[in-house]
């Protein structure tokens, strides 16, 4: 705990000796608000910006047109909590606290984005669904950086979008929807539904843009948005209605899909248009991305809606459509309108980007975060890039994965199975495994999985022996 105080102390005399120095907007009066929204299991394929021609998401294009996209932009990892773990830490899997879906809490010695940016003059706000602590532990926002938090803790309550409370800070604000079958983390299917928890989300999300509009904030958005309620089967898409999609001759499990990300486009357009009113677009770095691939539950189809784009893969897999996101960041006047990166980043990058945009130092503990603002201001010249970017994985088995250049490994299981290799720049698709072609570039990846994995506790790779 002294040694995280001390970390931040030093951000703290750092940005405010450095901010004058910061190159990314110096005409600033203040460093720009930061806006972090975070879809939950949307697929690179579902936004009309990467090729999306059903399901109508306006907003996203409009605010992807007006600013940067990244088109080689990854998550974290192909499940929530570890991606959300990444995001927060600005490390990879291999390195950082929560490395899977378990009901694990952030310790106090864990240095977060909310945390730097507080001590360098942001307020802070988390609005949606955290998934890296629980009730009454270290690990709860507002003991994490945040000044506000409201939404669900524990990730798999936030399936129930009809819950029985939300979190205010470290309150339970109860709600009138009943669920018959709650376990202690309030997980299950509403038989009575009358609250419908992102209505409530994006009222709080535009309540503080309005109250901190005259200081620099951070607001992370992350919406359940279109994340299925995995406890109520194959009706787990869980919305009010299936607005223009109500007609359509689908299966309701697309018809809940569709809305779902809708509605999430028409929040996003909320959260801006209020931005706007404010008077504070032109000092705001919108950031949006997804914490994994689409997934198959609640009945959904990813197929349907093509969700995964020209990828393999989807949610729990750690082939491209797993793992690569849609992602743009917005800042007018600063980034290019219309403009588009192959520059190869992750949600790990964040913590980095985040602490360049308020001119303070990137904390040690973020060893694997490298700030992608150069490339969006278009100062490529000074753009850092990862030598790889690595994942594991753990759940029903193990996995790896490494992106380095155009080539991406997969190895399952974690640490001892056979390595498969692709070449992206040829093979998008991951179809054509080139291992027996290219012995070199797969050892050279094998001894990068045993280095970056850090051996964790609380992550026991599978014992592959049998014994």
């Amino acid at each position: 705990m002294r040694h995280k105080i001390l970390v931040l102390l030093a951000l703290v005399v750092f940005g405010h000796c450095s901010f004058s120095a910061n190159q990314s907007n110096p005409s600033a009066e203040r460093p720009p608000n930061i806006i972090l929204i975070l879809a939950d299991d949307l697929g690179y394929g579902d936004v009309g910006f990467l090729g999306q021609e059903t399901i109508q998401t306006p907003n996203i294009d409009r605010f992807a047109g007006e600013g940067m996209r990244f088109t080689n932009f990854y998550a974290g990892s192909t499940v929530c909590a570890p991606s959300r773990s990444v995001l927060m830490t600005g490390q990879h899997t291999g390195h950082t606290l929560i490395r899977g879906n378990a009901k694990t809490n952030l310790r106090p010695e864990d240095v977060t984005v909310a945390e730097i940016l507080k001590e360098a003059g942001y307020a802070t706000a988390l609005i949606g669904k955290w998934g890296l602590g629980h009730e009454g532990s270290t690990g709860v926002p507002t003991r994490q950086g945040f000044d506000f938090f409201f939404g669900y803790l524990d990730q798999t309550h936030a399936h129930n979008y009809f819950p029985t409370f939300l979190l205010r800070n470290e309150e339970r604000l109860l709600l009138d929807n009943i669920v018959p079958s709650e376990g202690k983390f309030g997980q299950g299917q509403a038989s009575e539904k009358k609250v419908y928890s992102p209505d409530l989300m994006i009222e709080e999300a535009l309540k503080f843009i309005d109250e901190n509009k005259d200081r620099p904030f951070f607001l992370y958005f992350a919406t359940t948005l279109p994340h299925a309620n995995n406890e109520a089967g194959v009706q787990g898409m869980e919305i009010p209605d299936y607005g223009i999609y109500s007609t359509r001759n689908w299966p309701e499990p697309q018809k809940g899909l569709a809305a779902m990300i809708s509605r999430l486009d028409k929040d996003i357009g909320r959260i801006m248009d209020a931005v706007q009113k404010a008077g504070i677009d032109e000092n705001t770095f919108l950031f949006f991305s997804s914490d994994n691939g689409p997934h198959a539950e609640g009945g959904n189809d990813p197929d349907f809606f093509n969700s995964n784009g020209p990828f393999q893969g989807i949610k729990r897999a750690l082939y491209e459509g797993g793992i690569r996101v849609p992602t743009f960041v917005r800042w007018p006047g600063q980034v290019k309108g219309g403009s588009e990166t192959s520059h190869v980043a992750y949600l790990g990058d964040f913590m980095a980007t985040a602490a360049e945009l308020a001119g303070i130092k990137v904390p040690a503990e973020a060893v694997d975060s490298i700030s992608f603002l150069p490339v969006a201001l278009g100062e490529e010249q000074r753009q850092q890039t990862h030598s790889y970017l690595y994942w594991e994985f753990y759940e029903r088995g193990s996995a790896q994965a490494v992106r380095m250049g155009n080539w991406k490994a997969v190895r399952t299981p974690m640490l001892t199975g056979e390595i498969e290799l692709y070449n992206l720049s040829l093979d998008i698709g991951e179809t054509t495994n080139l291992a027996e072609q290219h012995p070199d570039i797969v050892e050279q990846i094998r001894q990068i999985m045993e280095d970056a994995h850090e051996p964790s506790p609380l992550w026991k790779v599978p014992d592959q022996t049998g014994s």
